[in-house]
């Protein structure tokens, strides 16, 4: 991959953000980063011919003059010397390497575009198989999921709701999935031929590698999801961990695998090798988040899947109708790792993706 202006610049500015006293300022320069980081095109696009800047939304003057310092000179001395000031060049270096392989907007859009990559293409998605609904955390009701699946063209979708070992984001007990399990039901007999929504869950991968749920409760799901949510910043070795869970009877997905988040953590620490050579034993499906503050795993890792011969969920981790987009990153890096559009359980018909969840 070559140098990303837009990320090189949009980390610029959150580097600036994080050493700001004033709150407002912080949000300020917070929201111009998002603001590059979202742009369709490379910076270099936005350049009129006398070398000034054209406008783009949220991009005020103080976050301007650090665009025109890096597509001038390759840096700038503004964030450098605010850095400097700070004293806080230790966490900002941390923090960048925090955001390595990340893709921008503009990157995820050319990696799309590009017919000289291998990889799965939007046209052979057929649903999304990791996404939240108003029962747990989400602001999308299951009816929005399938409306807006039937929108896009896709043939079901799993909602993964968290598991009550997850109480901060409103895991549910089985009397709560059993509930909403009817109502899935209901909804299914309504769109019935037309779309398919499948009982899943997002299961907790424990500290130990044990999930917060039984083997007796994961069969009541269509798609079990397990993912990591804690020991996320440790610098010990995880590999048993992540290997027991890939083991565990009635996992189909291994989500979010690293459990990284952008510039704030670096993720689980693992022999990642290892734990792909587990999954593809285990025929469980690795996957690529595609929430841009996740994009988990991000196309390096997966090269490392795709060698090993795993199986691959190309998912969204969607809260909201308009998170759906989020399809697109999850594309990108799938597509920069070559992975084969044959090992992506999101292209197979309704049929064979229940066989094959079953099989677990």
């Amino acid at each position: 991959m070559s140098d990303d202006l837009n990320a090189t610049i949009a980390g610029l500015l959150r580097d600036l953000a994080s050493v700001q006293k004033s709150k407002q300022k912080q949000f300020a320069y917070k929201r111009a980063a998002l603001a590059i980081n979202n742009l369709d095109e490379s910076i270099e696009s936005y350049v009129r011919p006398d070398g000034t800047l054209e406008k783009i939304p949220h991009v005020g003057p103080s976050s301007t003059r650090v665009i025109v310092e890096v597509l001038q000179t390759g840096e700038s001395s503004t964030v450098a010397k605010a850095i400097a000031e700070s004293g806080g060049a230790s966490k900002t270096d941390q923090s960048r390497k925090w955001r390595q392989r990340f893709l921008t907007r503009s990157r995820v859009r050319a990696a799309l575009a590009n017919r000289s990559l291998e990889g799965p293409s939007r046209d052979q998605y057929r649903g999304d198989l990791q996404m939240h609904s108003t029962w747990s955390d989400g602001s999308q009701s299951l009816e929005d999921i399938i409306n807006e699946g039937l929108a896009r063209g896709y043939e079901y979708c799993a909602v993964t709701d968290h598991s009550y070992g997850l109480p901060i984001a409103g895991g549910l007990s089985m009397e709560r999935f059993a509930q909403q399990h009817q109502e899935i039901d209901r909804l299914n007999a309504r769109y019935k031929g037309r779309f398919r929504l499948l009982k899943g869950v997002e299961a907790n991968i424990l500290a130990d590698g044990s999930l917060d749920m039984s083997t007796t409760e994961l069969r009541q799901m269509d798609i079990v999801v397990a993912a990591p949510h804690a020991v996320l910043r440790a610098t010990h070795d995880q590999t048993e961990r992540m290997i027991r869970a890939a083991q565990t009877p009635g996992v189909h997905i291994l989500g979010h695998p690293s459990g990284r988040k952008y510039g704030d953590r670096p993720g689980v620490s693992a022999d990642w090798a290892r734990v792909f050579a587990a999954a593809r034993e285990a025929n469980v499906a690795v996957e690529i988040d595609g929430d841009p503050s996740r994009q988990d795993l991000d196309y390096e890792l997966a090269r490392g899947a795709v060698a090993a011969g795993c199986l691959f969920a190309l998912d969204t981790d969607a809260h909201s109708t308009s998170e759906f987009d989020y399809v697109d990153t999850a594309i990108a890096h799938a597509r920069l790792a070559a992975v084969p559009a044959e090992r992506v359980i999101n292209t197979w018909p309704l049929t064979k993706l229940l066989k094959w969840a079953r099989s677990r």
